[in-house]
């Protein structure tokens, strides 16, 4: 058993020989019924470093493309579809027999400047469907479950909160969400179609009145027999609040007992607002991820638990409004900057253990979020 010194030191070394030892931790880790962990991947790194490649290797059984397959990346004008990235991923994830998910075909942001000449709900309507049937198609069979629309809901304080203004919602209504649906099945009649949102998890008006309003979008679409698999949770989790553990438990379980599946697709926490000393603020992140899944499980089991990244160092939380104001690097992530595994690593690992269905006899219980074998900061 290593020392929790040895385990966090070196973590180059110690990824490479995980990735080594085991051929492909990924495949051996996967074992039915337990729940597959997946992460997003940065194109960067996973093309130029040794390390990077070696976590997804190690640790993963989906990976989803960060922005990829996002509009204004995958189709720069209104005639080119860019696949380089997407196939990149795909490749990848084949070569470690790891699935690829499909994030996102209908979203309110990362619209090319193109998209603004669109003027018409014929228009709109016609451009929609070109795009989810030439994406969808190209990866039909391969892509088993689709993102389809991503963030639907409004963000708003103080009152009810409806469907996010968009390009789609401009021009097509509130039906958009029906027609990419359908769209997509018609596309791939095999692909689970998801509906991804965030900010449902924490006490507070607000996050309740936007789980109350994503719970009624969802009745609302199979009552209409849109083709409406599975809801995805982002839990893009905001550190400095609670997790409201029966509403996402109540949550949850009215999603099973309506016939979808339940998938944490962009897990981690956002620690803008917690202290800088690193001990103190790895140990909120790592109780506000064990909390938020410890809920989810006593709801139903997820289909996925997929991190929004598997490193602190390509984190999305270093950029922009989300960032820390002090200027230090945020921590949300299983591993920090070094590839060293992290509290939340922990906590996210002892969550799934403690809520997942039994092992098979001699099999390990930590995997496949641990495949190798961590032993946990306490065990010395």
């Amino acid at each position: 058993m290593l020392s929790r010194r040895q385990t966090l030191a070196g973590s180059a070394g110690f990824l490479a020989a995980l990735a080594t030892a085991s051929g492909n931790r990924a495949s051996a880790s996967r074992v039915e019924g337990r729940v597959p962990y997946g992460a997003c991947v940065n194109i960067a790194p996973l093309q130029d470093e040794a390390e990077y490649r070696a976590a997804l290797e190690s640790y993963c059984q989906q990976l989803t493309p960060e922005y990829g397959l996002y509009w204004d990346y995958l189709r720069p004008t209104r005639d080119q579809f860019n696949f380089d990235y997407g196939d990149k991923v795909l490749a990848f994830a084949e070569a470690n027999e790891m699935l690829m998910r499909g994030h996102t075909l209908v979203w309110y942001a990362a619209m090319p400047e193109w998209t603004k000449q669109i003027s018409s709900a014929a228009e709109a309507e016609r451009e929609l469907a070109i795009h989810i049937e030439r994406v969808v198609s190209r990866y039909r069979g391969k892509v088993k479950t689709w993102h389809v629309v991503n963030e639907p809901i409004e963000e708003t304080k103080g009152k009810a909160p409806g469907l996010r203004p968009s390009i789609w919602l401009r021009y097509l209504g509130d039906r958009y969400i029906d027609t990419a649906f359908r769209l997509a099945h018609q596309a791939d009649p095999s692909a689970e179609l998801i509906l991804n949102d965030y900010d449902i998890e924490c006490v507070g008006e607000n996050f309740a009145a936007r789980r109350q309003a994503l719970a009624t979008l969802v009745r609302d679409l199979l009552g209409r027999g849109v083709p409406l698999h599975g809801v995805g949770l982002q839990g893009h989790l905001r550190g400095k609040y609670q997790i409201d553990s029966d509403g996402v438990t109540g949550f949850v379980a009215e999603m099973k007992s309506l016939g979808l599946s339940v998938h944490v697709t962009e897990l981690d926490v956002i620690d803008a607002d917690l202290p800088p000393e690193v001990s103190s603020r790895d140990a909120m992140v790592a109780a506000r991820a064990h909390d938020f899944l410890a809920a989810v499980f006593a709801g139903a089991r997820p289909e996925v638990i997929a991190t929004w990244g598997i490193t602190d160092r390509y984190t999305w939380l270093n950029n922009g409004k989300s960032a820390r104001p002090d200027g230090r690097p945020a921590r949300p992530l299983p591993f920090d900057y070094d590839y060293s595994p992290t509290p939340a690593f922990f906590a996210e690992r002892d969550a799934i253990d403690s809520r997942r269905t039994a092992a098979q006899p001699g099999s390990d219980p930590y995997a496949p979020f641990n495949p190798a074998g961590v032993p946990h900061p306490e065990q010395d």
